[in-house]
C-alpha cells in the first residue's frame, strides 16, 4: 500500500507542478499562432511591446493586438533560446519567432502569483 501511495505521489508531482514555468504551453502557442493561449498564461493585464508601441492590455485587447500581429506575421517557427533562472519573483525567456517574411526576438517577462508563473510582458522586436 505504502508502495502504491508513493507511486501516486511521485506521478502527481511529475504531472502537475503549478511552479514551472509553462515553456512548452508558451512554444506550441506561438508555433498555432494561438493569441488567446497566450494570454491565458498571463496576468489580469498584460504589457505588450509590439515593434516599439507599447501599451498594458486585458485579457481579451492584448489578444486581439497578438491575433493582429498574427495575422500579418503568422509563425513559421518559434523556439525559446534562453529560460532565465526561476526566482521567488519571476523570471524571463528569450525566443526567436520566424514568419515568411521577418524574424523577431520575443523576450517574455513572468511573475509569480500565487505559486503560478503567470506572463507579465511580451516584447516582439526585429531580430
Amino acid at each position: 500500500m505504502q508502495t502504491v501511495f508513493i507511486y501516486l505521489t511521485a506521478c502527481f508531482l511529475l504531472f502537475n507542478n503549478p511552479n514551472e514555468v509553462p515553456y512548452s504551453s508558451i512554444e506550441r502557442a506561438f508555433m498555432t499562432n494561438n493569441a488567446e493561449a497566450i494570454v491565458q498564461l498571463g496576468k489580469d493585464k498584460i504589457a505588450l511591446n509590439i515593434l516599439g508601441k507599447e501599451t498594458v492590455y486585458n485579457h481579451s485587447q492584448a489578444q486581439v493586438v497578438l491575433k493582429d500581429f498574427f495575422s500579418k506575421k503568422p509563425c513559421t517557427a518559434f523556439k525559446l533560446i534562453f529560460k532565465g533562472k526561476e526566482t521567488g519573483d519571476g523570471c524571463f525567456a528569450i525566443g526567436t519567432f520566424e514568419s515568411k517574411t521577418e524574424d523577431f526576438r520575443i523576450t517574455l517577462h513572468f511573475v509569480k502569483i500565487d505559486a503560478e508563473f503567470k506572463i507579465e510582458s511580451i516584447i516582439i522586436e526585429k531580430a
